[in-house]
């Protein structure tokens, strides 16, 4: 990764972060005039409504997830390590699953969770590491077609914890793959055509194992699949948390709705589906 100048700096530190608030703002506006004008008895008792309510539902959430990102673009260039707590990183993972298995169902594709122990105490920050997982989910939800599969195994090792989010997509060819971690900002690399994105997330989940002292990895092999390895220390806090104080970064959206919106289809925001 090149180093940054000032003028970089500033941008992904300062001005990145206030646009994306003021976005924020304006969406949460927007979704909120949405469910005035569209209100759940009327699109439960109009089809036709329903489905158009469906789509701006789902561009809203695909907007906030975007601004997310955007806001999230400081801690890219920000070193240091994240607060952690001490929980079970078995049961985080596996609630995490079972939360987004049924969005995954809509697309066809099966969500499997495994793990090496029942259950499993480390540190880790809860918000940060559940962001980097529903990023590695949403991109393996993307990539993989109707009738695939894709995987998060928690594997116990004695000095890590690898938490494996495996799919069984289309691959990542070898030349892209050696930068799939260094894309945000990088016009040169950003692709032109859904599904692709502007990377932020990626980055994102990389410096979040950074920040538990830990690493990100990717293998893959093209028509195949690919397979993220996010390794945590094996350890505990030994620190007291005096505060149960949880930031939301998805400012008071469903966490997984929104970072798998931009891989879902329109009717997982059908009124019956958001109940």
């Amino acid at each position: 990764m090149m180093p940054l100048d000032e003028k970089d700096l500033q941008l992904l530190t300062e001005v990145l972060p206030n646009v994306s608030a003021q976005l924020r703002s304006s969406m949460a506006n927007v979704f909120a005039a949405a469910n005035r004008l569209a209100p759940a008895e009327a699109r439960e008792a109009d089809p036709a409504l329903d489905k158009n309510a469906a789509i701006l539902t789902m561009s809203c959430h695909q907007m906030l997830r975007l601004v997310g990102n955007l806001s999230a673009v400081s801690e890219l260039v920000q070193g240091g390590r994240f607060q952690l707590r001490n929980d079970d990183i078995v049961g985080f993972c596996h609630a995490l699953c079972e939360r987004a298995e049924p969005l995954f169902a809509l697309r066809g594709v099966a969500l499997r969770f495994s793990a090496t122990r029942e259950s499993h105490i480390i540190a880790f920050n809860a918000p940060m590491l559940e962001r980097a997982l529903l990023n590695l989910l949403s991109n393996a939800l993307k990539f993989t077609p109707e009738g695939g599969t894709v995987s998060v195994r928690v594997k116990c090792g004695e000095r890590y914890v690898q938490l494996v989010v495996a799919d069984t997509g289309c691959g990542i060819e070898p030349e892209r793959l050696a930068h799939i971690f260094e894309r945000y900002l990088d016009t040169d690399r950003l692709d032109p055509a859904p599904p692709h994105g502007l990377g932020v997330g990626l980055s994102l989940c990389r410096r979040i194992a950074q920040g538990h002292g830990g690493m990100l990895v990717a293998e893959s092999t093209v028509g195949k699949g690919t397979a993220f390895t996010l390794s945590l220390p094996n350890a505990r806090s030994t620190e007291l948390s005096l505060s149960d104080r949880r930031f939301d970064y998805a400012g008071g959206f469903d966490h997984v709705l929104m970072e798998l919106s931009d891989a879902l289809p329109s009717r997982a925001f059908l009124q019956k589906y958001l109940d």
